[in-house]
C-alpha cells in the first residue's frame, strides 16, 4: 500500500546530464517500480490529489472518493460560498503616472529611497503585497474581516499572506483593529507561523491544541500536511496560481471538529482567487523546468545512494544558498543566524562544504525549518513600491468569480428542481413519495445537485443573505419548498415534529421509548434511514 502515490517521482525532461542520472522521470519510475515489482502482490496507490503521471505506474484509478462525496457522507464539512471583498484599489489597481516620484523599499538593504518614474506604472491586485506594499488595502480588508472573526471565537482562523514581511504587516493590522473593537487583547491571540520564527513546529502544536493563538498568519508553512480540525475560517490575501495547491489549502479546514460542533467553514477571498484559477481540465501537476526549492533538494538527499549524486546535490544546495544570500537584508541575515543555531550564512556554507557526501542526509535534516524559511521568501521582489493610495470598501459579495446574487442563486435552484422533476427519479420521490426515499437514492441526488453547484450550505447561506432569515433547513426542505411551496423549516424541527406525533400515539413502555429516542437521535444526524424497517436497522448504529 503506497500512500501519497502521486509523489513517487518528479517528471523532469530537460535537466542537465548529471541531474538526469537521479532526477529523470524514467529513472525515478524504475526505482519506484523496483520496490513495487519486487513483491508478487496487489499494489494499492492512495492519493488525495491525483496527478496525471500517477497512472503511469498504477494505471487508471479503480476507485475514486471525492471531497464532495465525503461531505455528503458526513466525513468532511462543506464550505459556504466565499466572501469576496471588493475595494476601490482591487477594482482599479494602483497607478503612478510618468514623471511621478515614488518611494521604493529595497528588500536587500532594508532601505527606502525615491525613484523617478520614466514610464507609467500599473499594478493590479495579483501583485499587491509582492510588487507593491499597500497598507491601506490591507487595513480596509482586515477592518472588514474583524466583523466576521473575533479573538474569542471557538473556531480558528488561518490567513495566507504573500511574503514573510506581509505576514508581519497583517499581524500588526489585526491587533490594531481588534484593539479598536475590543480594547486590549492578549498578545498571543494573533501569531505569525512561518519558517522565520523560532520553533515553528511548537507554534503549530499550540495552534492545534491550545486556546491561543486563535488566528494564525502563514505564507507556505501551513498550506499542506497540517491537521488542525478547529480551523473554521480561511482568508486569502495572496493569489494562488496552482489549483492543486489551492485545493490542499482548502483541505486545512475540511476536518470535522465535534468539540465546537463545526458543520461548515468559511472562505474570505480578498484578491480574486476564483477569477484567476485555471479550470481543472488545464491543471498541470508537472512542469518541464521546475524551480526546485532548497527544501526539496534537502529532502531528496535521503533517496540518494551514490557518492557522485550526493556530491552533486551538495553543490546544488550550496549554489542555491549563495544565490539567495545576495538578495538578503540585514534582518534576513539575523533570522538565518537564529535558525542555524548561531552560524552566519557564510559559516554555514563552509560547514556544508566540509561535510562528506554520506553525512549530508543526517546532518542537514535538522535544518529543514531554516530551509523552509529561505524558500518562503521566494515571492519577494528585490524592490517594492510603497503605495500611499487610500483604499475603501465597495462591497462584500457571496459567490464564485463574478459573485452571483443570493436571489439569483435561489431562483436558478428552483428552476433546476422544476425542470428536472421528471428526469431525476429521486427528485420525484422527495416531492411525491418521501416515505420511499432510501439512503442510496438520496446520496445520488445530493451528488447530482452538487455537480450543478447546489449544496445545503450554499442554499442556507443564500437564503440568509436574501431573506435576512437564518434557518438550518436541509436539502429536502429546500427541494420541497421550491417544488411544492412547503414552508421552509429546519431539519431538527421537522424530525422533532414527526417524533412528537409518535410519542403521543400511546404510552410507550420504557424499552420501546428508549428505542424511539435512539431513532430520533440518529434521524437528527442524517436525512433518512430506510423505508423498510428491517433494512434501516442493518446500518450503523443499529
Amino acid at each position: 500500500i503506497v500512500d501519497e502515490a502521486h509523489r513517487g517521482y518528479t517528471l523532469d525532461k530537460e535537466m542537465d546530464e548529471v541531474e538526469l542520472q537521479f532526477r529523470d522521470h524514467q529513472d525515478y519510475v524504475s526505482k519506484y517500480r523496483k520496490v513495487l515489482d519486487y513483491f508478487d502482490a496487489v499494489r494499492i496507490g492512495l492519493t488525495a490529489t491525483p496527478a496525471l503521471h500517477t497512472t503511469e505506474i498504477f494505471g487508471p484509478p479503480v476507485f475514486t472518493y471525492s471531497y464532495r462525496e465525503a461531505v455528503v457522507d458526513g466525513y468532511l464539512v462543506d464550505h459556504e460560498p466565499p466572501y469576496q471583498f471588493e475595494t476601490v484599489l482591487k477594482k482599479e489597481g494602483i497607478t503612478w503616472a510618468k514623471g511621478e516620484t515614488v518611494d521604493v523599499y529595497d528588500t536587500v538593504t532594508g532601505t527606502i529611497s525615491q525613484e523617478y518614474l520614466e514610464d507609467e506604472v500599473n499594478i493590479d491586485v495579483s501583485q499587491f503585497n509582492t510588487k507593491v506594499i499597500t497598507e491601506s488595502f490591507n487595513r480596509v480588508i482586515i477592518r472588514e474581516l474583524t466583523k466576521y472573526i473575533s479573538p474569542d471565537d471557538e473556531g480558528k482562523t488561518l490567513i495566507f499572506a504573500a511574503t514573510d514581511d506581509h505576514a508581519d504587516l497583517v499581524v500588526r493590522l489585526l491587533k490594531e483593529e481588534f484593539e479598536k473593537l475590543y480594547g486590549e487583547v492578549e498578545d498571543n491571540v494573533v501569531m505569525k507561523i512561518t519558517g522565520s520564527i523560532k520553533e515553528p513546529s511548537g507554534a503549530i502544536r499550540r495552534f492545534k491544541n491550545e486556546k491561543y493563538p486563535t488566528i494564525v498568519v502563514t505564507v507556505d508553512l501551513l498550506t499542506t500536511g497540517v491537521d488542525v480540525p478547529a480551523i473554521t475560517n480561511l482568508v486569502f490575501l495572496r493569489r494562488v496560481r496552482s489549483r492543486i495547491l489551492y485545493e490542499q489549502m482548502l483541505g486545512r479546514a475540511t476536518r470535522r471538529c465535534e468539540e465546537i460542533q463545526k458543520d461548515h467553514f468559511k472562505i474570505f477571498d480578498a484578491v480574486g482567487i476564483y477569477e484567476s484559477l485555471k479550470p481543472y481540465t488545464s491543471m498541470k501537476p508537472v512542469v518541464t523546468r521546475p524551480n526546485i526549492s532548497l527544501t526539496q533538494l534537502v529532502e531528496e538527499l535521503e533517496g540518494l545512494e551514490k557518492t557522485e549524486h550526493l556530491q552533486y546535490q551538495k553543490e546544488q544546495i550550496i549554489a542555491k544558498i549563495q544565490r539567495k544570500k545576495r538578495k538578503w537584508s540585514d534582518r534576513q541575515h539575523q533570522d538565518f543566524k537564529v535558525l542555524s543555531g548561531g552560524k552566519t550564512v557564510d559559516e554555514f556554507i563552509d560547514w556544508v562544504k566540509s561535510l562528506q557526501p554520506d553525512e549530508l542526509p543526517v546532518q542537514l535534516k535538522e535544518y529543514k525549518p531554516m530551509f523552509r524559511y529561505m524558500d518562503e521568501n521566494r515571492y519577494r521582489e528585490n524592490k517594492q513600491y510603497i503605495s500611499k493610495h487610500e483604499d475603501q470598501l465597495i462591497a462584500v459579495k457571496r459567490g464564485y468569480g463574478n459573485a452571483e446574487k443570493p436571489d439569483d442563486y435561489l431562483q436558478s435552484f428552483g428552476e433546476f428542481i422544476r425542470n428536472n422533476m421528471n428526469k431525476i427519479p429521486a427528485l420525484m420521490i422527495v416531492c411525491q413519495r418521501p416515505t420511499e426515499l432510501t439512503r442510496e437514492e438520496l446520496k445520488k441526488l445530493l451528488l447530482e445537485l452538487d455537480q450543478k453547484g447546489f449544496s445545503e450550505k450554499k442554499l442556507q447561506a443564500a437564503w440568509r443573505e436574501a431573506k435576512n432569515e437564518d434557518i438550518a433547513a436541509d436539502i429536502i426542505a429546500f427541494i420541497r419548498q421550491q417544488a411544492l411551496g412547503d414552508p421552509l423549516i429546519s431539519h431538527e424541527e421537522r424530525i422533532k415534529n414527526a417524533m412528537k406525533k409518535i410519542y403521543q400515539m400511546k404510552a410507550w413502555p420504557p424499552v420501546q421509548k428508549k428505542w424511539l429516542e435512539r431513532i430520533e437521535k440518529q434521524l437528527l444526524q442524517e436525512y433518512v434511514l430506510h423505508p423498510d424497517p428491517e433494512k434501516a436497522f442493518e446500518y450503523e448504529p443499529f
